[in-house]
């Protein structure tokens, strides 16, 4: 089992959180017959006079990070489409520059977020992973929330591809009064390329805590069996996801979302409890899921999607 990812690293600060990402990324003694690739960032955002802007940023290997910023209360404007609704705050969007994963590497990203902070948070694409040769390939996603700080985590679609083999953990940590917005879609191979994985390794953990507590934990392990217990698991389908909202009443917004969860082959549920509101959806394909979840978007964060989705066609 490999090291665990700390909340924050400095790569140019030998302390602790430093070693722990060495760790991590196998410095120092990690052999492997081939070539891996390895990567880390970091961003920390704080509150200057109202505006959300960043702090520091570092970054390692493979991993890099972008920090896009608009004024408060701007507006992007469509030729094609009405009005969005005003930019909450600057968007990171984390980038892997080695194209996917494979057996044996290793991918860290992490977000410190000040007090008072509203950032959304995506990836510059979907991440694949590939056909293993040998080994595990491990991505750890953590991020601190300040008090009364807010997160929208909204990585595009997470790629399996046949013997691929994936162990990912992602933890929020919120701050008292923090909120945070947390998808996580995974696909199951291309379906325009009548690609269906039988054969893979897929483990993924997602832990929410506030000071220190559980409020949310949950565990997916796909594999051989799993894909071919039929309707106990997917019924059949290649692609599935998780929308997770924790924050002080977020289920009033239960039969909002219910409501939305119309799209035409999308299989969806959700429920609505203490403070979360959960969704969990699956389909044939990727593409109907996304509209799905873009609808599901566009009702719970009353902002424009991340501009990365939009050139994705998630403005759809």
């Amino acid at each position: 089992m490999s090291a665990p990812m700390p909340c924050r690293f400095r790569p140019d600060e030998p302390r602790a959180d430093a070693r722990a990402v060495d760790r991590f990324l196998g410095k120092g003694g990690h052999t492997h017959p081939h070539q891996r690739s390895l990567g880390a960032a970091h961003v920390t955002l704080s509150l200057r006079a109202g505006r959300t802007t960043l702090a520091r940023l570092a970054q390692r290997g493979s991993a890099k990070a972008i920090v896009l910023s608009l004024p408060p209360g701007a507006r992007r404007v469509h030729p094609d489409r009405e009005q969005e609704p005003p930019v909450s705050g600057p968007e990171v969007v984390f980038l892997n520059t080695s194209g996917g994963l494979t057996g044996g590497d290793r991918l860290a990203f992490s977000l410190d977020l000040a007090a008072g902070c509203r950032v959304v948070a995506t990836t510059q694409t979907a991440e694949r992973a590939y056909r293993s040769s040998g080994g595990v390939a491990r991505v750890r996603v953590c991020h601190r929330l300040g008090d009364g700080a807010h997160l929208d985590w909204l990585p595009q679609e997470t790629l399996l591809y046949e013997s691929s083999a994936l162990d990912r953990h992602t933890e929020i940590r919120l701050g008292r009064e923090a909120s945070c917005l947390l998808l996580e879609p995974v696909v199951l191979g291309r379906a325009a390329m009548g690609e269906m994985p039988r054969t893979l390794s897929f483990s993924d953990h997602r832990v929410i805590t506030r000071a220190g507590q559980p409020v949310l934990m949950e565990p997916v392990m796909l594999d051989s069996a799993a894909l071919a217990a039929g309707p106990a698991v997917l019924g059949g389908a290649r692609a599935f996801a998780s929308l997770i909202l924790v924050s002080r009443g977020a289920e009033a917004a239960l039969a909002p979302a219910r409501s939305e969860l119309v799209e035409p082959g999308v299989i969806a549920g959700a429920s609505g409890f203490d403070g979360r509101l959960v969704v969990r959806m699956m389909a044939a394909d990727g593409w109907p899921l996304r509209r799905q979840i873009v609808r599901l978007l566009r009702l719970l964060r009353q902002a424009p999607l991340p501009r990365v989705w939009q050139m994705a066609g998630g403005a759809a």
